[in-house]
């Protein structure tokens, strides 16, 4: 068992390439492993390097149901953790993680952390590029949106403003990812999109 601890918008672009029909073949499948396929896949053909980060945890108890075979049944994460992916491309540093939700209209904030944000903020102040890809699984669709302007929208939050951010700001502002056979969420051209938004 695993133990939780407790614990301006830039200005808009003709940069979301929306395909009218939308379709994925691996529905079946969470956001993770459909960005873990994308990343051996662009590992395999020198693409990109990009891994999900290992959760440290502390391991309190482990059953042994055989000599050669060890199982943890118990641990909790020594911290709660920054961002799930982190790679290069291109000679740039990138760092990001993956949210989706059934709602059609809306993107909650409580799906979103603070540690994540505060640490993608220092990325961003780094010179590192950082951003979510934004999952809406009723609808099928998937964009990789700017860091930039999720903090922008917490940070208003915290002031008072609203707790979610509205789909019609993700599409707008966001880079839909389109579909393809192989891999199934090939996210690599939104953000090449997006670098060369970034002008970098």
């Amino acid at each position: 068992m695993i133990n939780y601890p407790s614990g301006v918008n830039p200005k808009r672009s003709p940069k979301t390439q929306a395909s009218k029909n939308v379709s994925y073949g691996k529905r079946g499948m969470g956001l993770e492993e459909l960005i873990n396929e994308a990343n051996s896949y662009y590992l395999s053909k020198h693409l990109a390097v990009i891994h999900k980060k290992p959760t440290p945890i502390t391991v309190v108890h482990v059953d042994y149901p055989d000599r050669s075979m060890a199982k943890i049944t118990e641990a909790y994460y020594v911290q709660p953790s920054t961002t799930d992916y982190n790679g290069v491309l291109d000679g740039h540093y990138i760092d990001f993680d993956a949210k989706e939700t059934k709602n059609k209209t809306n993107m909650p904030l409580k799906n979103f952390h603070q540690h994540q944000i505060t640490h993608l903020k220092n990325v961003l102040e780094n010179g590192g590029i950082g951003f979510f890809i934004l999952g809406f699984t009723t609808r099928s669709e998937f964009y990789l949106f700017p860091a930039s302007i999720l903090i922008k929208i917490w940070d208003e939050a915290l002031r008072g403003g609203e707790k979610s951010v509205p789909y019609s700001i993700i599409s707008q502002q966001g880079f839909q990812i389109n579909s393809k056979m192989i891999p199934s969420l090939d996210y690599l051209p939104a953000l090449k999109r997006f670098l060369k938004y970034l002008n970098v």
